[in-house]
């Protein structure tokens, strides 16, 4: 969906305050397999997507791990340099094509001046993705590996079918022949 739509949806804005938030961030185009913040982990835009897909992950030993997935209607934004003055230690893929609308930090906070209810957009994504985190977490510390991926399926049903075994297997922290397994046992 893109920005502007997806704004009316919420309705939380009048159609002027849509028009603004929309023109205030700029269209990019991320083709599909871009390493984003590769070249320069330091960065202070945030993005929506409007379409496609970004696989957020790190290194540990050698081992590429998958943090998260972010699909179309997100917020995303490099936390750690916007909010700590440091470099990212995540790197994001983009495992689909995507379009999508991005906006400096610091152009991001005057347009909430303009715009205060985008202060209650925020903190409701804010929210969201403490809700998500704490679900991952749990599902980590407290589930089985079957249980894990039943839950992946029915949290992220468009998923399923747009990331590769390996980066699902990562993301649930088992092991690509475990998903595999279990994968076949559920048909």
């Amino acid at each position: 969906m893109n920005l502007h739509d997806f704004l009316q949806s919420k309705r939380l804005f009048t159609a002027e305050e849509c028009k603004i938030i929309d023109t205030a961030f700029q269209r990019e185009i991320i083709p599909k397999g871009a390493m984003i913040y590769e070249s320069n982990p330091y960065s202070k835009r945030m993005l929506f997507i409007e379409s496609g897909l970004l696989r957020i992950f790190f290194l540990q030993d050698g081992k590429d791990i998958t943090h998260f997935f972010f699909d179309e209607d997100y917020f995303i934004a490099p936390i750690n340099s916007i909010l700590y003055n440091k470099t990212e230690r995540y790197q994001w893929e983009a495992i689909e094509s995507c379009r999508v609308k991005v906006i400096p930090y610091e152009d991001f906070l005057t347009l909430k001046n303009r715009v205060p209810r985008l202060s209650q957009l925020t903190l409701e994504f804010a929210l969201h993705m403490l809700d998500v985190f704490s679900q991952k977490l749990n599902q980590l510390q407290f589930h089985t590996a079957y249980d894990r991926y039943r839950i992946f399926l029915d949290l992220y049903p468009n998923l399923h079918n747009r990331v590769s075994l390996g980066s699902v297997a990562s993301f649930l922290g088992i092991t690509q022949q475990t998903l595999s397994v279990i994968r076949s046992k559920k048909r």
